[in-house]
């Protein structure tokens, strides 16, 4: 099994790691999934993410399909490094294999730039002509004309709230909080056209290499705003260098006045898919960021 041999019979991926036909090394996968390190006869490596069996259930339909558009729609913007797709099959994804590296300001600059030519590319609608998954929850890419408020609110906000109040991981007060930004989203400013959005943009899913550039990975890719990727960025400690990311994208794509004020409102979908999934620890997260998103357009009327 060569290179040259699996993109030509990329069926035969699953017997060959089977029989133990294949050197396999166990690697951080980043999200939800196995992960390993495939050593093909060649030396060439591939990057491949597998369903776990711990999750006592098949892969949702169409997951690694799904996956494998959004990276392609990336890396047709020919903008920012995203790994190719070598196999995508129901039960399993193979990647280019990017080598390592450290974070370094220089890499973090490059990747400003580059996510601002990514986000200039572009998308027909917000949303995606494919399904869409969040980690393992599925997310609406229904194609919509916008406005953006209006989207952001009913396919990105309203879904996970739901989830997360059937699930008891928020609260009463967190619920109206989310349910009043929601309400006055359209009074919240920023709206823009379709970006070219990574769409799960948070500091894990940037992967460094060993050729200084910084490579996007675990995508749920789709048509959004610009300021979400950004935001996103900030989360769960942020980037490293981050402060020099916005330089390179500010220095590149100006943003549009009053984003810092928007940055919780961005996040809030993000905050939300975790609740939905993880519970309650990440329940004073959605509060937090909800109450700063009214306060930070003056729209706060209850100090909760």
């Amino acid at each position: 099994m060569d290179l040259a041999y699996l993109r030509a019979h990329p069926e035969h991926l699953p017997t060959f790691l089977t029989h133990q036909r294949i050197r396999e090394t166990p690697v951080s996968g980043g999200d939800s999934c196995a992960a390993s390190r495939l050593t093909l006869d060649d030396g060439h490596s591939v990057f491949a993410k597998t369903w776990p069996e711990t999750a006592g259930r098949p892969a949702p339909e169409g997951f690694f399909a799904t996956e494998a558009a959004g990276l392609r729609w990336l890396r047709e913007a020919g903008a920012v490094a995203v790994p190719g797709v070598v196999v995508p099959l129901p039960e399993l994804l193979a990647l280019d294999w990017v080598d390592p590296g450290e974070p370094t300001p220089e890499a973090a600059e490059r990747l400003g730039r580059e996510l601002a030519a990514l986000h200039r590319a572009g998308a027909p609608a917000f949303g995606a002509e494919w399904p869409g998954f969040i980690g393992a929850l599925p997310q609406d890419n229904t194609p919509d004309p916008g406005p953006w408020s209006d989207w952001f609110a009913r396919r990105r906000l309203a879904p996970y709230l739901r989830m997360s109040v059937d699930n008891r991981a928020l609260s009463q007060p967190e619920t109206r909080l989310v349910e009043e930004v929601v309400e006055r989203i359209a009074d919240l400013g920023g709206d823009e056209p379709p970006a070219r959005i990574h769409g799960d943009l948070w500091p894990g899913n940037l992967l460094w290499g060993a050729d200084d550039r910084v490579w996007l990975v675990d995508p749920a890719a789709h048509g959004g705003h610009r300021e979400t990727d950004l935001a996103q960025l900030a989360l769960f400690g942020g980037a490293p260098h981050l402060d020099r990311i916005l330089a390179g994208y500010d220095e590149t794509w100006p943003l549009a006045g009053g984003w810092r004020e928007r940055v919780p409102l961005h996040q809030l979908h993000l905050l939300l898919v975790h609740t939905a999934l993880f519970g309650a620890a990440y329940r004073d997260a959605v509060g937090t960021a909800a109450r700063a998103a009214l306060r930070g357009a003056g729209r706060a009327t209850v100090d909760r």
